[in-house]
């Protein structure tokens, strides 16, 4: 298998711009130094000090594009700058879309860092477009359209839930794969979980027990995986905007900020091994709904959720799940396949 990982900038290097390292630069334990993500934004100054319309645009633009990093992707420095622009309120969400869409139409050549720049600018778009509405559909049909709009021109099953089985292996699981629930039972299993969710009543319970519960739902909800790829981003903003249908006001900052734990912390909450020694694990996910819904400061580090970590990668980080392929629509001349997913790395989320 081939890994292949994105750093950004560090203190030596200026800009935004990315270094790409393919596994032969990196040593056999898989050992890289840790370097941030500049997200290329001063979101902190919209979120605090702008009116609340440029508050709500900023806070759903830094969610949309730090949701890209489940996926190990960036977005471009001209969705950034579309961005501000949005965010400014110089052109509204159709002319972003218009914008975007006209930027990767008017390319003549292109590589593989423009499909996945170009993933991450288009499906950050629809992200922020959907958490800018104020309507809601929690049912089977309402979570597939989500999906069907996020990678709308994407991704060829987009909004399709999927005949096939699938795996993946994981970093954190040592290679091993979540079980997913199998294609014949997908639709029903979704069904399941939201009928379930919706006959449940919060009243009277604690706010503990309240975060533990929605834990488990949302954790359920994820390891139907009825997608072929996109679930994360797909379970992140179906959460968003249920949450918010119920009267909880977020802390979004979580999802753009340790969206890559959001996800690992949905892998160990969904991966049993007994012979192993290993049972389901709720309680990483447990604290990040608590800093979500409660406004705790729990710390959420990648690195301790490893299986059985080799003392060298304690100290690194490594690269994401595998991919199902192929499930993109075909705009590259250059992208060679086989090269997979980058993986980004985010000291915040070490």
């Amino acid at each position: 298998m081939i890994w292949c990982c994105r750093i950004y900038s560090g203190t030596s290097v200026s800009g935004s711009n990315g270094l790409e390292l393919t596994v032969n630069n990196i040593n056999k334990s898989g050992h890289i130094k840790i370097v941030s993500i500049n997200m290329g934004i001063d979101f902190e100054s919209y979120i605090r000090d702008s009116e609340p319309d440029k508050r709500e645009k900023a806070l759903a633009w830094k969610t949309a594009i730090g949701l890209q990093a489940v996926d190990g992707l960036r977005a471009s420095d001209y969705l950034k700058d579309t961005a501000v622009k949005h965010i400014e309120g110089d052109i509204s969400m159709d002319e972003v879309k218009r914008l975007i869409n006209g930027y990767y139409l008017s390319k003549t050549m292109r590589t593989s860092d423009d499909d996945e720049t170009e993933e991450a600018d288009k499906v950050s778009t629809n992200i922020v477009k959907i958490l800018n509405e104020q309507s809601f559909a929690f049912s089977v049909t309402g979570f597939t359209s989500i999906h069907r709009r996020l990678f709308e021109s994407i991704f060829k099953f987009a909004g399709k839930i999927r005949d096939y089985d699938i795996t993946k292996k994981e970093w954190i699981l040592r290679g091993d794969t979540v079980l997913y629930v199998n294609a014949e039972d997908l639709r029903r299993a979704i069904e399941y979980d939201l009928e379930q969710e919706k006959a449940f009543s919060y009243k009277g319970l604690p706010m503990d027990d309240i975060v533990a519960h929605i834990t488990k739902f949302v954790s359920g909800i994820w390891q139907i995986h009825p997608f072929g790829e996109g679930n994360t981003r797909t379970t992140a903003v179906f959460t968003i905007k249920y949450l918010k249908s119920i009267g909880f006001d977020l802390n979004n900052d979580l999802f753009a900020e340790h969206s890559w734990y959001f996800r690992n912390a949905l892998v160990r909450a969904n991966y049993r091994n007994v012979r192993k020694g290993i049972e389901l694990d709720m309680s990483f996910l447990i604290l990040f709904f608590r800093n979500l819904i409660m406004g705790e400061h729990n710390e959420l580090r990648n690195r301790y959720m490893v299986i059985n970590p080799p003392t060298e990668w304690i100290e690194g980080q490594n690269p994401t799940s595998t991919r199902q392929a192929p499930d993109k629509f075909n705009r590259s001349t250059k992208f060679n396949s086989s090269i997979g997913r980058t993986a980004i790395i985010n000291q915040r989320d070490a």
